[in-house]
């Protein structure tokens, strides 16, 4: 297996690749503005590092949100992308759950992260064992802070929301992960697939419509 791990579905454009025993190689830069600018470049340099071509991987796996519309569709098209022109699977994972997995934390906890608009993406977490990951116990969600206040108030926390929103998620983990790391989102994958569980198909999960839409009044002018 040689696994490559994409995500832009949070400010951190961020790439992993995976030979199934570990990780040899990953990039992460955070920039909520530039994916499209620094995702293939990242892909090439983790590539480099590892000493492969694009054409010796086997599998892709990509973050599919919940994200902003705009920077999560640069990650799921260019996966899409290269599965299409490589003839390999393209496996979707939840991003909240590639932060779970990398917080490596003992008890109930939360993961949110920021979606703008003064809300957070969040979903509450089972802690994993030796043997398996920590487990979604709710699906993913969006929400204003102070309208779930109550459920997560001093419960362990990780991610950008989870820090921006701390008055709310008053037992954050500020040694705990703040973005998506693709080393981690690869580490799950290998070991969902190693167990013979089924991921996600590669399709966004945005939980709300696109900042951009076309104006309620517009009007189509087309010649005679």
């Amino acid at each position: 297996m040689l696994l490559l791990a994409l995500d832009t579905a949070t400010p951190a454009v961020t790439v992993a690749l995976h030979d199934g025993s570990g990780v040899l190689a990953e990039s992460r830069q955070v920039d909520a503005r530039r994916h499209g600018e620094l995702l293939l470049p990242a892909v090439d340099r983790v590539l480099a590092e590892a000493g492969h071509k694009l054409d010796a991987v086997s599998d892709i796996v990509v973050g599919v949100g919940p994200g902003p519309y705009t920077g999560l569709r640069v990650g799921l098209v260019t996966a899409a992308t290269f599965g299409a022109v490589l003839g390999v699977p393209v496996h979707g994972l939840c991003t909240l759950d590639g932060l779970a997995h990398a917080a490596g934390i003992t008890e109930p906890f939360v993961v949110a992260t920021d979606a703008r608009r003064k809300e957070v993406y969040w979903a509450r977490y089972e802690p994993g064992t030796a043997s398996a990951p920590a487990t979604r116990a709710t699906d993913p969600a969006v929400d204003r802070p102070a309208d779930i206040a109550a459920e997560v108030a001093g419960v362990p926390a990780v991610g950008a929301g989870a820090l921006l929103y701390d008055t709310v998620f008053t037992g954050v983990r500020r040694d705990g992960p703040e973005h998506q790391s693709a080393a981690a989102l690869a580490a799950l994958a290998v070991r969902k697939l190693a167990a013979g569980e089924e991921l996600l198909p590669p399709q966004p999960l945005y939980l709300r419509r696109p900042d951009a839409q076309v104006p309620a009044n517009y009007k189509v002018v087309t010649p005679r």
